[in-house]
């Protein structure tokens, strides 16, 4: 990756229906400069084009970080079990006290708790959970800085 490939990925995070022919001009670069880069970007997954939904206009009262301690021989299968659920949208085998930690965006507190008793609670190797709920979202955002 190069700065090209970086000034494009900028001009992306800043509008992401950004036509070609304005990254182009923005970077100053040919049309099927970008057109290209952007394939290769996209089709070996160094980037994603995604919306970024706000939950609370979409409907989803109740996000909620979940830790669990997890049998020390099932902590890839937990983790992969918790990335099919639907309602959960980012998963990750951590360090510490917590050996995987699951964001779920839930509908209501209704739903936050039959997921967890019968989704999370009867996952094999699932030994312990601790729940907290976001009281409040300060930022939310998929984009990394694109300076390094």
């Amino acid at each position: 990756m190069d700065t090209i490939d970086r000034q494009i990925i900028a001009a992306l995070n800043e509008d992401g229906r950004a036509a070609n022919a304005k990254i182009a001009k923005r970077v100053k670069v040919s049309e099927g400069t970008v057109r290209r880069r952007l394939k290769k970007l996209t089709g070996d997954k160094t980037i994603n084009i995604v919306t970024v939904q706000d939950p609370q206009k979409m409907g989803y009262q109740s996000e909620v970080l979940i830790g669990m301690q997890v049998e020390p021989d099932m902590l890839e299968e937990v983790a992969s079990r918790m990335a099919e659920f639907k309602y959960t949208t980012l998963v990750s085998i951590t360090t510490g006290t917590y050996d995987v930690f699951a964001w779920a965006t839930l509908p209501n507190a209704e739903k936050l708790g039959e997921f967890i008793r019968d989704h999370v609670g009867k996952t094999p190797g699932v030994q312990r959970t601790e729940t907290f709920v976001s009281l409040g979202v300060r930022k939310r955002t998929y984009s990394l800085p694109v300076d390094g």
